[in-house]
């Protein structure tokens, strides 16, 4: 993108910045691309996403209440709810009076569109600098002035907002600021404040009884603890699905609307399609197939019109969110948008049941694509399970409880396949947390593969096809140049499994005698010297209890 600059010789004054042919003919080629020539009356045909309006009593236990309506509002990928309070305090002054010194990095964005080709795939955000409160807002406020020439308290309708932002996106002219993942929260801790005070404060939600994260005995920022985003006019938030699928709850604080666009969640895969096909060229995919698209998707990069998914009958739903509102996407929904102004709002993630077969799939996701995630989703469903099992209200349909057998099989099988190798098994503290996997980086809480020379860690869902380290972790060297013997690690793989297994055995086999139309007890299991195991009905593996789960899982017992 080109601008003008001042020149001593013409005298020019520093302006707006002035069109040149280069730019003029991208921006012909945006256009066409992504369909913005017109009136853009699609705009007007996005339908709106569900508005909840719960009572102060409905509201007290907001997870509570978002399971009551997640069945209905999940089709629409996000929705609105609209907090029975009020905040006595004002955000303006949490961020000022509350908390003096406060600033915050602010990131600067090109308004464009992107061809997403070779030649043009542009970056997002990039560092300007820090801010105060009210510096940012001054220049918010200029902004706004400037682009649509109305004061920044004028009353606009939101799709004359929304036309305004596609057209300057296709134009591809001026850059604005954004204050973006910023730590803090603007919720007041004051007694007086029925908001700050509530569990619907965020820096409380996701630590309520019915999230795993409370579960995590550490912070993630932005995912157990919320983030502030100080938008101006026009600043956006690229297409993403949340990390790990969780759930989001964004709280608009005050200030102008926020435009969202939302995806179901089981439509995710028909969105990836879209971009693979409408947007991206293959040269800037990291592989082919909607695989790659939706691993360049989750770079939080690409942001499109959602013209193109209403005309490929991808469901898009629109929130236009104002001050006291919060928005909630559902997991696995790609979700992005805008801002119509300078506004404050918070983020944070949270967690309800029906998550953990999501989780499941995004970490599968993320192991193919060898991507660190930031939440150890074995450890949370053990404990999770554990806990549930011992819960006196047993929920019978609960997908914790289907998560945890299948992950339990999974592993059992594997374990298996490991003792025909002749593995050994050991011990680890029950005070080991999560680690990751040094192939795929998957996070490992009950069991992994351990080199028992080079000390190099695995998960167990990798091809075994022998205890030879090497055939697991390549070396970076072929081994026709490997000068000496001790370039090559020669050690044997061993299995480690948690000390405290039988706690998560005994709540598998809680959950698998309701599962199971044959009692326990009369099922008949044995383990052979090659640590097979077998059932009344003769299938390897499965509908064991948890004796013989531990049997598989533990040195001794599958050793003898």
């Amino acid at each position: 993108m080109c601008f003008s600059s001042s020149s001593s010789s013409s005298g020019r004054k520093r302006g707006r910045p002035r069109k040149t042919d280069s730019t003029t003919s991208l921006a012909n080629r945006i256009e066409k691309k992504y369909k913005l020539s017109g009136e853009l009356e699609w705009v007007d045909q996005i339908p709106e996403c569900p508005v909840y309006h719960p009572s102060t009593e409905e509201f007290q236990d907001p997870l509570a209440y978002i399971q009551t309506i997640a069945h209905q509002a999940s089709k629409y990928g996000i929705c609105k709810i609209v907090s029975p309070w009020k905040a006595s305090v004002p955000a303006s002054d949490v961020l000022t009076k509350d908390q003096p010194g406060f600033e915050f990095d602010v990131y600067l964005q090109h308004l464009r569109l992107h061809e997403w080709n070779e030649n043009d795939q542009g970056t997002f955000l990039m560092v300007k600098g820090k801010r105060t409160y009210k510096s940012f807002e001054k220049v918010a406020n200029k902004e706004f002035a400037k682009r649509l020439r109305k004061q920044p308290t004028a009353s606009l309708p939101p799709a004359y907002v929304e036309k305004k932002y596609w057209r300057a996106m296709a134009r591809g002219i001026g850059q604005v600021e954004y204050g973006a993942n910023v730590d803090g929260s603007a919720f007041s801790s004051h007694l007086n404040d029925q908001l700050g005070q509530s569990n619907a404060n965020l820096k409380t939600l996701p630590l309520l009884p019915q999230s795993a994260l409370r579960l995590l005995d550490y912070q993630i920022a932005g995912v157990t603890v919320p983030m502030l985003y100080i938008g101006m006019l026009f600043s956006t938030f690229a297409w993403h699905v949340e990390d790990h699928f969780l759930y989001s709850i964004n709280y608009h604080h005050s200030g102008a609307p926020k435009v969202w666009y939302g995806v179901p969640g089981n439509e995710a895969s028909e969105f990836d399609k879209v971009a693979l096909e409408h947007v991206y060229t293959p040269g800037v995919l990291p592989r082919g197939g909607v695989d790659g698209a939706a691993a360049k998707l989750s770079e939080k990069t690409t942001m499109f019109p959602p013209n193109l998914l209403l005309e490929n009958h991808v469901p898009v739903y629109k929130a236009v969110q104002t001050a006291g509102e919060y928005v909630i996407t559902f997991p696995r929904s790609y979700h992005g948008g805008f801002n119509a102004g300078f506004n404050i709002c918070e983020a944070v993630n949270f967690t309800l049941d029906d998550w953990f077969p999501l989780g499941a799939s995004a970490g599968h996701e993320y192991a193919k694509n060898c991507k660190l995630g930031n939440i150890p989703y074995e450890e949370l469903l053990s404990k999770e399970a554990i806990n549930l099992s011992k819960s006196a209200v047993l929920a019978s349909q609960s997908p914790v409880k289907t998560s945890l057998i299948n992950h339990c099989q999974s592993l059992f099988k594997l374990h298996l396949q490991l003792n025909r190798l002749g593995a050994e098994f050991f011990d680890s503290p029950k005070s080991q947390g999560t680690i990751v996997c040094e192939v795929c980086k998957r996070d490992c809480y009950i069991s992994f593969v351990e080199c028992d020379k080079c000390f190099r860690v695995s998960c167990l869902f990798h091809e075994f096809k022998s205890l030879n380290c090497c055939q697991l972790h390549k070396p970076k060297v072929d081994k026709s140049e490997v000068n000496s013997l001790e370039q090559l690690c020669e050690g044997k793989l061993v299995v480690f499994v948690r000390e405290d297994i039988n706690d998560v055995a005994d709540a598998y086999e809680k959950f698998q005698q309701e599962h199971c139309s044959v009692p326990l007890n009369k099922q008949k299991t044995q383990a052979t010297g090659e640590g097979t195991a077998t059932t009344e009905t003769g299938e390897e593996g499965e509908g064991k209890p948890s004796s013989l789960i531990a049997l598989s899982l533990r040195q001794k017992e599958t050793q003898e």
